[in-house]
């Protein structure tokens, strides 16, 4: 109820503030879909970066990952390279340490100078030159014994029993390259770090091509976040290097060394985020020789921390523009409302009457310029109240003197009464017909009716031309007829008389015995017609010009033709200006006037005129 209130208090009957709830709802609406399209769009560019950040990364693993490959691979083959090393490796993998041992005395008796090349020395050098790794484990497949070098303890020699271990098993076993170091194996030497991944490679007799043992590196799987502090930005997310079973070689976040990794099934999913801890994008690369898989996990909470801040300056923005484009349209729209308000203001004080009332707006703009025009209306209309408060005096003193001038009515039909009742008495009729004609035109002529009907005013015309009937005898003649139907048609007071007034003023001919005139009333195609010609000597082309030409004149312009101008504006202001008087004349062939209106509907009266 409240807010219905408000609505009609504040909205309803208030065109601006229609305005401005229209103009903000719609810049809101652009600028919050704007923004969020924006958003979309930067976002994805920012979520399409990081992901791009984090192949590299996966790429940087992946080639780091395969220098560690490459390095047992190509130990093996520095080793086969040397034909020396390549018999000692041999020696040493198919007889005991004892054995060996004296082996290399021998050569070393055998050579003088030249010493022999040791494997174990050789192997020695290479695990110094590599600070990756932690252990290099070289097995014997027929005297099922381990050698271990340790890089922070003493290098030992093993015994593996298959009775009591699964180590030969293990050994013998395929598999991939790259892998978790075994449970036994750790036993065995004590190692149980477990941020360790291995690499492994076969070694075979260089002239049998058999095999005689294994190669085994364990590298420090913390040392791979090596490769990723060549990224200029900081790495978001994790990457996981994982073997085809699911055992973890490096896990950058640590959260899953010592156990399988748990999501396995979801990185066969072809949706672009799945479901691990919490919903996350998934990358994977992987690596074909030595088998294992770089995986790279993004998940959406710490992408959605990435364009945090690209959130907040956008919507502070949108913000920002929001204001200003309500605030400020809002000002300007505030400030021609209150001049329209004032402009309405002095519209109401008009029209309380205080005609005085001038608005004061001296900017040229819309607004100005209808306060200018408002005050030339006010100017123009005082004008007109005192032309039309003098005009109406004016005609007040005229009525005064005309009705001071008037002779009773009364008092001058009686009169006239008396003098035709003498007339007849004395034997002059046509005095008495005269006189009678007379009195029934001047009560006609002082009735106060605004209207009369078609019928009273060909009765009126008669009665004129009776007077001239009279006076000229035999020399004038007039036939009037008009249609039962026409009879009762409203037409405006002294409509016909001034035609016949003028065709008696400059028309009849006194010296003629055959002056005549015809009136003439019928409806034809929808319009009264009323034809009043006679047998008069005519009117010149130029002067019938020229009366046509008045017709239409002003009254200010031209003073001639009044009778027929009234009667032509009388008729165009009541019906529309098609209507009006038509001359039609000739020299020697009379003159013809034409009377038309449109018919209306009216009561049907019987009888001629």
């Amino acid at each position: 109820m409240r807010l219905r209130k408000i609505y009609n208090n504040y909205i309803r009957n208030n065109l601006f503030v229609k305005v401005i709830l229209v103009f903000a709802v719609i810049v809101n609406l652009t600028i919050i879909t704007l923004s969020y399209f924006l958003f979309t769009l930067m976002s994805a560019s920012v979520v399409n970066g990081e992901l791009n950040n984090q192949k590299q990364a996966m790429e940087r693993v992946n080639r780091y990952m395969e220098q560690k490959y490459d390095w047992v691979q190509n130990t093996v083959q520095d080793i086969y390279r040397n034909s020396a090393l390549a018999s000692n490796a041999s020696y040493f993998l198919r007889h005991s340490y004892g054995d060996y041992a004296q082996y290399l005395l021998d050569q070393n008796y055998a050579g003088g100078n030249e010493s022999a090349v040791d494997i174990l020395s050789f192997l020695s050098d290479r695990m110094e030159a590599d600070a990756d790794i932690q252990n290099i484990l070289l097995y014997s497949a027929d005297m099922q014994q381990l050698y271990a070098f340790n890089r922070n303890g003493p290098r030992r020699l093993y015994t593996t029993n298959p009775i009591r271990s699964y180590i030969p098993e293990i050994m013998a076993a395929e598999g991939p390259a790259a892998a978790t170091p075994n449970l036994w194996i750790r036993r065995l030497i004590g190692q149980w770090n477990p941020q360790l991944y291995s690499m492994r490679s076969q070694v075979n007799d260089r002239n049998s091509l058999k095999n005689v043992g294994q190669l085994l590196v364990y590298f420090d799987a913390g040392m791979v976040s090596r490769s990723l502090d060549q990224s200029r930005t900081p790495l978001k997310g994790e990457i996981v290097v994982l073997t085809p079973d699911g055992q973890v070689l490096s896990d950058s976040a640590n959260r899953y060394y010592g156990k399988p990794f748990p999501y396995m099934r979801q990185l066969g999913s072809l949706k672009d985020t799945v479901v691990l801890d919490e919903p996350a994008y998934i990358n994977t690369l992987a690596q074909s020789k030595a088998g294992f898989t770089v995986v790279g996990i993004m998940p959406k909470r710490a992408m959605a921390e990435a364009y945090a801040g690209l959130k907040r300056t956008i919507i502070l923005i949108s913000t920002a523009c929001i204001i200003v484009a309500v605030i400020v349209p809002s000002a300007v729209i505030f400030s021609i409302a209150r001049r329209t308000n004032r402009i309405v203001h002095f519209m109401r004080k008009v029209e309380g009457g205080d005609l005085s009332a001038r608005l004061q707006d001296a900017r040229e703009d819309e607004l100005g310029q209808i306060s200018q025009s408002f005050n030339d209306m006010l100017d123009e209309l005082g004008r007109h109240i005192d032309r039309e408060y003098k005009a109406e005096l004016r005609l007040k003193q005229t009525e005064l003197a005309a009705l001071q001038a008037r002779v009773n009515p009364h008092f001058l039909y009686n009169t006239l009464e008396v003098i035709r009742m003498r007339a007849v008495s004395q034997g002059a009729t046509d005095v008495g017909e005269m006189i009678y004609s007379l009195a029934a035109l001047f009560r006609g002529s002082v009735d106060a009716k605004a209207e009369s009907t078609l019928g009273e005013e060909l009765e009126m015309c008669r009665l004129y031309l009776e007077l001239f009937r009279i006076r000229y005898k035999d020399k004038f003649t007039y036939a009037i007829s008009c249609g039962r139907e026409l009879v009762p048609a409203p037409v405006s007071k002294l409509l016909l008389q001034p035609i016949v007034e003028n065709y008696i003023v400059h028309g009849l001919d006194s010296r003629r015995r055959d002056n005549r005139l015809t009136i003439a009333a019928a409806r034809e195609d929808g319009l009264i017609v009323v034809r009043v010609r006679d047998n008069g000597k005519g009117i010149e082309p130029e002067r019938l010009a020229g009366i046509m030409r008045r017709l239409k004149a002003p009254e200010a312009e031209e003073s001639q033709s009044f009778g027929l101008r009234s009667v032509h504006e009388r008729i165009g202001l009541t019906y529309g200006p098609g209507y009006g008087l038509h001359l039609e004349s000739a020299p020697g062939s009379g003159t013809s006037v034409t009377v038309s209106w449109p018919a209306a509907e009216y009561g049907k009266e019987a009888g001629d005129v």
